[in-house]
């Protein structure tokens, strides 16, 4: 019998009542079961629901820096734990377990952050806005907070949302991605060892039954979204038609725009990596080249086209190989079916992700690297999101007409530009449609101190995650106007009548 991953609710690990839905988690570099996933039923939902807002009555009055210093805690044991907290990641996601340790790492570089949470919580303060008249503002906490996670970032994702949320005074229900349960449930531990209190912060497993009940609870003030734009779009629509404050990311397609004095070393380094880390399932993957000249699109594709046949592909556990499985089955069955519709539309095969010989041997979901040469803005493959190891490469004659592709396309999350030219490198940061800009760098994730957040369809509703857009987005703001005039002069009917 495999072992089952418990639901976290009120301090301690539970089992839902009911039992009528369910899921097996897989291995995806080996295709064997894991773990048993039993959904969470009303009856539990409800009692995260009331355990939260309990909590939040008391958790919303300590004062910052002793919230802080249970993140502080937290924090070291995830640095202690971080080698076991990554092979879980790469057990259920396939990414190498190198991968999974930088995840770890940016996810508790957020936590860093929220541990200095205090000096963002200060307010401002105007002296004399009238006669003896001052002016003061509160960050206050909004209430019970929820948040749904992708199956890409087990830890970083979950990390970008509820230690911001906690460290503001609120209490926050975690429903990561049904694929990859476990690592949430071992932060929920760890966060218990540091010393939160019970009902702080709770993990519920399900499906969008689940998500439905959160999304409408009255007890819920704000709901925190990453994932598919399909599933963005329909958060947000709901969350605000009830009530709720939501930051809710979507999909991506991003950019990197190759120049024709571009150093071509660091190039074919940077892409390799952006396009093809953890098989293509970020984010923030680079999916599409657009390099500008036809020499320089015909050396890139020669150089990338070597680059790749020299990926390592194999369970990510090992330590040589540089390109891990995709996370199931069905995903792996789609991006197979967007290679087959990119080969229809006319556009080249360079690469053949699926010649590589692990993806014939393996009872995993193996799928190698892919590159696409002559793609063109109506192919479906540079449209749609594939979330794969697929890159696509288009050409443009100009940095203008590389800027039209890029701000054509219906995502905005991030792009990058490969210059030596910091005219053209200006001349792109200013005009590219989309909230996250590298320069050189080909995945611009902006660290935890700033915000992270796309454009377009990329992002729905005005928040960015952690960092200081965060803050404010786990806070509500109160604006206080203050007199305190002199007892016996302006309002004399305040003095205390004498004895005579």
């Amino acid at each position: 019998m495999q072992k089952i991953v418990p639901h976290f609710v009120n301090g301690r690990f539970v089992e839902p009542h009911s039992r009528d839905k369910h899921l097996t988690i897989m291995n995806p570099a080996s295709g064997a079961p894991l773990s048993e996933l039993y959904f969470a039923d009303a009856e539990l939902i409800q009692v995260a629901l009331d355990g939260a807002q309990a909590a939040f009555n008391s958790w919303s009055l300590v004062p910052a820096v002793r919230r802080s210093r249970v993140l502080f805690k937290f924090k070291q044991l995830l640095e202690e734990r971080l080698l076991d907290l990554a092979e879980i990641i790469t057990a259920e996601h396939g990414k190498t377990i190198e991968d999974a340790k930088g995840e770890m790492q940016r996810g508790i570089e957020v936590v860093e952050f929220a541990c200095g949470i205090p000096h963002l919580l200060k307010g401002s303060f105007s002296e004399n806005v009238a006669t003896n008249v001052d002016s003061y503002t509160l960050h206050q906490p909004l209430g019970v907070c929820v948040g749904f996670t992708p199956f890409n970032f087990p830890a970083m994702v979950p990390m970008w949302m509820f230690p911001i949320a906690i460290a503001c005074g609120n209490t926050f229900i975690l429903k990561p991605s049904e694929k990859v349960p476990t690592l949430s449930i071992k932060l929920a531990e760890l966060l218990h060892q540091a010393g939160l209190p019970a009902g702080v912060f709770q993990v519920l497993h399900g499906d969008k039954s689940v998500v439905d009940a959160l999304i409408t609870a009255t007890e819920v003030r704000a709901v925190s979204f990453v994932g598919s734009t399909k599933v963005a779009k329909y958060i947000y629509a709901t969350s605000a038609q009830h009530g709720k404050r939501v930051q809710a990311l979507g999909g991506a397609k991003n950019h990197c725009v190759v120049m024709p004095d571009a150093d071509m070393d660091m190039v074919v380094t940077g892409i390799r990596s952006a396009a093809f880390g953890a098989a293509g399932q970020r984010c923030m993957s680079i999916s599409a080249v657009v390099a500008v000249g036809e020499y320089t699109a015909d050396h890139l594709i020669a150089r990338l086209g070597l680059a790749l046949q020299g990926i390592r592909v194999g369970n990510g556990a090992k330590s040589d190989v540089d390109m891990g499985p995709i996370q199931n089955a069905q995903h792996r069955d789609d991006i197979l079916q967007m290679l087959e519709k990119g080969i229809e539309a006319g556009a080249k095969l360079v690469v053949d992700g699926r010649e590589f010989e692990i993806s014939k041997k393996s009872k995993g979901y193996f799928l190698g690297p892919s590159l696409f040469d002559h793609v063109t803005t109506d192919m479906e493959i540079y449209q749609q999101e594939i979330f794969g190891p697929i890159l696509c490469v288009l050409r443009a004659h100009d940095l203008d007409s590389a800027l039209e592709i890029v701000n054509g396309h219906q995502y905005g999350n991030g792009a990058a530009i490969y210059t030596q030219s910091g005219a053209a490198a200006r001349q792109f940061v200013s005009a590219v449609q989309c909230g996250m800009v590298g320069v050189n760098v080909p995945i611009p994730v902006p660290m935890a101190f700033y915000s992270f957040g796309g454009w377009k369809n990329s992002k729905f509703g005005a928040a960015n995650m952690y960092g200081p857009e965060g803050v404010n987005f786990y806070t509500q703001l109160k604006i206080v106007t203050s007199r305190w005039p002199e007892l016996g002069t302006e309002f004399p009917e305040y003095i205390i009548p004498s004895s005579e």
